[in-house]
């Protein structure tokens, strides 16, 4: 006998987590899935850091679900005395003169400056010679650079937010099966049955959020749609940490204006002597399934030579520690946040590219508004399947 509820959760990393949350928060009847335990290290949402900036550089549609995410994270923390979110500043930086690119978007430092000031985001601009002054960590900067920083960016804690929101979601109702995989998804009538490794389910609606499982698990037109890139994070040792002051930003240094031509790190975690870094690659696809999540050492020892040495002050070859992680990528690199073009009552909220954790929070409240109300406070319109046409035709 299949187990029941209003709506299913398929996945419960960054979306899935934040939509079971914020529909258990409306009183609603769920149950989300997961085939591990989250949070956990096999997708794209584990380890301790990911950057949050709210002047979106990607383009100003993703701007009001950043900015509802920082708020969601507030809330959290007053309501469960948990540590989301630390605002220790972000800087994003370009050379003066191009129009360096940044998960494909071009002139991403003056996007995030315009998106700043159309949303009334705290920012400054400076010029390479401030940011070698005010952050001595940066090394070899020619003084004409042009860089945006943000003093309420930073970084969000990816597992806590996760445990939070899944702990906060059950203590309101929600019910969630972890090592339960999802086998098929069939739309019957005006409901969806779900056939698992643990039996059926049954709901009235749907959310997807597999990640880099979502192509196999929906078919076409997602598998047209969706590629799973390798991506690794490297944590090199520190000889002198002198030059990382108590401000020290989270941070992207495009260096070139090659959209390879860069890469992002944090600052250094107390007591942890090292910084990490990382940069992506676009090239080369997996999948779930196949993933190599071993880092050679070959592989940090490339990353080090080729962007970090000479660049970042103190920063030795010496590898602490690094890690593999999985971005499921469109061809556009957006967002996918649509209806499934012929199931209706499944509802995408997979696909985030690579830059999706600082705004999940906001995409939980958007699945929740747009399963219980019809429609979202946030004009989601920009992250459709339409947009893709021919490989995938917009709902009617």
């Amino acid at each position: 006998m299949a187990e029941r509820a209003d709506f299913l959760v398929i996945g419960l990393g960054a979306m899935g987590s934040a939509a079971l949350y914020q529909l258990a928060k409306r009183g609603a009847s769920v149950i989300g899935l997961d085939r591990f335990a989250p949070p956990h290290t096999m997708g794209s949402s584990h380890g301790e850091t990911r950057i949050t900036r709210q002047g979106i550089g990607e383009g100003r549609d993703y701007v009001p679900l950043v900015l509802a995410s920082h708020r969601i994270w507030r809330e959290i923390e007053a309501e469960t005395g948990a540590h989301l979110l630390e605002a220790c500043g972000a800087l994003v930086m370009a050379p003066g003169s191009g129009t360096a690119s940044h998960h494909g978007k071009p002139d991403f430092v003056r996007t995030s400056i315009r998106a700043a000031r159309e949303f009334g985001i705290a920012h400054e601009v400076l010029d390479g010679r401030e940011v070698a002054r005010r952050f001595p960590q940066f090394l070899g900067l020619s003084g004409d650079e042009i860089a945006y920083y943000e003093p309420g960016g930073g970084y969000v804690r990816p597992e806590a937010c996760i445990a939070a929101q899944l702990s906060r979601a059950a203590a309101l109702g929600g019910a969630i099966r972890t090592g339960v995989e999802v086998l098929a998804i069939v739309q019957e009538g005006d409901g969806v049955r779900v056939e698992t490794s643990a039996g059926t389910f049954a709901a009235g609606q749907v959310v997807v959020s597999a990640g880099a499982w979502t192509a196999p698990l929906l078919g076409a037109p997602f598998t047209d749609l969706l590629s799973v890139k390798r991506q690794l994070l490297h944590w090199y040792a520190l000889d002198d940490a002198r030059a990382y002051r108590a401000d020290a930003p989270v941070y992207i240094w495009m260096y070139g204006t090659a959209d390879t031509e860069y890469f992002y790190g944090f600052p250094p975690q107390p007591g942890e002597g090292s910084v990490k870094v990382a940069t992506e690659q676009y090239a080369d696809a997996t999948t779930a399934e196949t993933a190599d999540r071993t880092v050679d050492p070959g592989e940090s020892d490339a990353m080090y030579r080729r962007h970090i040495a000479g660049r970042l002050a103190g920063a030795t070859p010496r590898v602490v520690a690094a890690a593999a992680c999985l971005y499921t990528v469109t061809p556009d690199r957006g967002f996918i946040i649509d209806r499934h073009p012929e199931r209706d009552r499944v509802l995408v909220v997979s696909a985030c590219s690579g830059h999706g954790f600082k705004h999940s929070a906001g995409i939980g409240l958007v699945a929740a508004e747009i399963l219980t109300e019809g429609r979202s406070r946030i004009d989601v319109a920009p992250f459709g399947l339409g947009r893709f046409a021919p490989a995938s035709a917009a709902r009617g």
